[in-house]
């Protein structure tokens, strides 16, 4: 369904927003990476009508986090986190992501009478019809009346935050020659390792293609990266025209993206792959061993490929231009236009 900015607008009318926003939930363990899928949709709904965002973490006590979802209880949540039991008011929309929050996601129908509307990103693979609306990869292949299939997964990147991010890094980058190559690694993973002379292997070709095309590098590592590849990148890419992110402050990813001219993102992370193809800059997907039949990332470049976004990088900075995806818009379009009015 196509929903325009007038339905927007008009939807926004009906529930009152002009008077009182939106109240909207952001509700995860806290993660970087999961936290951002279920934000970056939450400021997608709040880029269309006004809202109020608030971000709660649920953690549970070690001793039952391991637990079926179907066993555990608010009394099981560790001290600090965010516990339903003293909630006075739930808000409008409950948007969460990750398996932590799912003994409450599936829980928040009944306990705030209905008031509140729930969205669950990713597949919950549990309970999937105590969710309003699942906005989940089309690479997980999850069906339902209330499923949305986006490709990739929510996340917080747009121009317009790209642009935002860049003056805090510009002494950094400014002077550096184009073509400018970003180059998001990621690490271990159930899938995927990155041992160090596979790492060494893949700095090599990163090298040789910066050096062909005279320009620099802009890199960052993910807190999965072996401390071993790390080292072995590092010592073969240091000697480049750029900037290496030594994990001190904040991240800088936001401009680098900002000022890159190709992004190179290895294909263990789904949203590495669905953030880079939002800028419409060309990605290149760096291979990684392989622990087991690669299955939904296959399916994810495959998709990323087909919509002209992604290639597997074959050692050259070949431009290409494509529409940049818009995926988490769309998803938070589809979650007012599934909200009832109240």
């Amino acid at each position: 369904m196509e929903v325009t900015s007038a339905d927007i607008e008009a939807e926004g009318r009906a529930r009152g927003m002009a008077a009182r926003p939106l109240s909207i939930w952001v509700v995860s363990d806290g993660r970087t990476g999961i936290q951002n899928q279920a934000l970056g949709l939450a400021e997608a709904v709040a880029r269309l009508i006004p809202a109020e965002i608030t971000v709660q973490t649920v953690r549970w006590r070690p001793a039952f986090d391991r637990l079926p979802s179907a066993l555990k209880t608010p009394a099981m949540l560790a001290p600090g986190s965010f516990d339903p039991r003293r909630v006075a008011k739930w808000p409008d929309l409950w948007i969460a992501t990750g398996r932590a929050s799912l003994p409450l996601s599936a829980r928040v129908r009944d306990w705030s009478g209905g008031r509140t509307f729930v969205v669950q990103t990713q597949d919950p693979r549990w309970r999937n019809d105590r969710y309003d609306l699942i906005v989940a990869p089309a690479h997980d292949d999850v069906s339902g009346p209330d499923v949305l299939s986006i490709t990739g997964s929510p996340h917080r990147i747009t121009r317009e935050k790209l642009a935002e991010a860049a003056p805090a890094s510009a002494v950094r980058i400014a002077s550096l020659p184009h073509p400018r190559v970003a180059v998001m690694v990621g690490g271990a993973s159930a899938a995927f390792d990155l041992p160090p002379d596979h790492a060494a292997d893949l700095a090599e070709r990163i090298a040789k293609a910066v050096d062909a095309a005279k320009g620099s590098l802009l890199l960052t590592y993910s807190r999965r990266t072996p401390e071993a590849a790390k080292a072995a990148m590092t010592a073969r890419l240091s000697a480049l025209p750029g900037w290496i992110w030594d994990g001190e402050g904040d991240n800088p990813l936001f401009a680098m993206l900002h000022a890159a001219d190709h992004i190179l993102v290895t294909e263990d992370s789904a949203n590495m792959a669905a953030e880079a193809a939002s800028t419409g800059k060309p990605v290149h997907v760096l291979p990684m061993i392989a622990k087991k039949a690669p299955g939904k990332f296959a399916r994810l470049h495959a998709d990323l490929q087909a919509r002209g976004a992604a290639r597997p990088f074959d050692g050259a900075l070949t431009p290409w231009t494509y529409a940049p995806l818009n995926e988490t818009e769309r998803a938070a379009r589809a979650v007012l236009a599934a909200m009832p009015n109240r």
